[in-house]
């Protein structure tokens, strides 16, 4: 099921948020900062800036992007959680930082229920497989059978813990049986360097940066993980069509402001969002992402379901913070 399908479930909530009135008239009156979890050149910063550019015409105020990379995503969703609640300092929150950190985190300084209001889910995007070249396989199962002849050798580099590409290795590594070293880096950016320069030997990658060092022969992909093939690679099979099925995951973003902030200032900066997402030119820009609005409701509800859904796999797989 597609995230946006599964919003359409949760879509019987919209007729329950009320109409946006009293905040609307005065807000905003002042620059609005997006903090982005991971560093400028990833597709996160990259939705988050096409996304900023949008709203400073719609609402008449900058929004600034404020890159604050590191430490899965923690010490920024840190700084939004204790930021004041007027809807001014927003938080670009992922599916690490949203949903994943609190199950592989012992005493992690926030709480999502607790210190963050919804706003909307903002884009989902499959991951796909690529190898540096160097690596001498073709194919998912030569992959396995790579790393089992090779116990201890092969290693994946992912946006950090927590993150969807670690989440994706995790799984590959407990449904194909075989080992693999986790190497975090601190956003896309660094991973996809040290996967070109063969340090590293596998990522699962958002599908658009990936593209063009496809192209360009300078990464081998070998599979994707959504439920059916990307038409950006038509050529290259699901995991599933791979041999090995059970393999779906995406990676996808949403926009969380502090507790506390009004109802009403949410409201009205949720269909702003929702309006510029659907956008034709916006969508052409974050091409191979799908980009999707939600109300506050529905993205609280989606939320909910995707830790309940990671909390399992964390467990089943043993995922933990290095």
């Amino acid at each position: 099921m597609t995230i946006r399908k599964l919003l359409g479930a949760f879509a019987f909530l919209a007729a329950m948020v009320p109409l946006a009135a009293g905040a609307q008239a005065s807000f905003p009156d002042k620059p609005i900062k997006f903090v982005v979890p991971v560093p400028a050149g990833g597709v996160t910063d990259l939705v988050a800036r096409v996304l900023a550019a949008g709203l400073t015409t719609r609402l008449g105020q900058p929004v600034i992007v404020e890159n604050r990379a590191g430490a899965s995503g923690i010490p920024a969703a840190e700084y939004v959680a204790h930021a004041k609640p007027d809807g001014y300092t927003l938080f670009v929150g992922t599916i690490g930082t949203l949903s994943v950190n609190q199950a592989i985190f012992r005493n992690l300084p926030y709480d999502v229920d607790r210190d963050f209001t919804p706003v909307s889910l903002v884009a989902a995007a499959p991951t796909i497989l690529v190898v540096n070249p160097a690596l001498p396989v073709h194919s998912v199962q030569e992959l396995i059978a790579y790393g089992k002849a090779h116990p201890g050798k092969l290693n994946y580099a992912s946006f950090g813990n927590g993150t969807s590409s670690h989440l994706a290795g995790e799984l590959f590594k407990s449904l194909a049986g075989v080992d693999a070293v986790h190497v975090p880096y601190k956003g896309n950016a660094p991973a996809m360097t040290d996967l070109l320069g063969g340090r590293v030997d596998m990522l699962f990658d958002n599908i658009i940066t990936s593209l063009p060092f496809i192209k360009d022969h300078r990464l081998r992909a070998l599979a994707v993980t959504a439920p059916s093939r990307s038409n950006l690679v038509p050529d290259v099979p699901t995991m599933a069509e791979a041999g090995l099925p059970g393999q779906e995951i995406s990676g996808w973003l949403g926009i969380v402001a502090p507790a506390g902030t009004p109802p009403d200032i949410v409201e009205m900066l949720s269909k702003a969002m929702a309006t510029e997402l659907h956008l034709p030119e916006v969508q052409k820009k974050i091409v191979g992402t799908e980009t999707v609005g939600s109300t506050p409701e529905q993205f609280g509800a989606f939320l909910r379901l995707e830790r309940s859904k990671w909390n399992k796999l964390v467990k089943e797989a043993g995922i933990h913070a290095e």
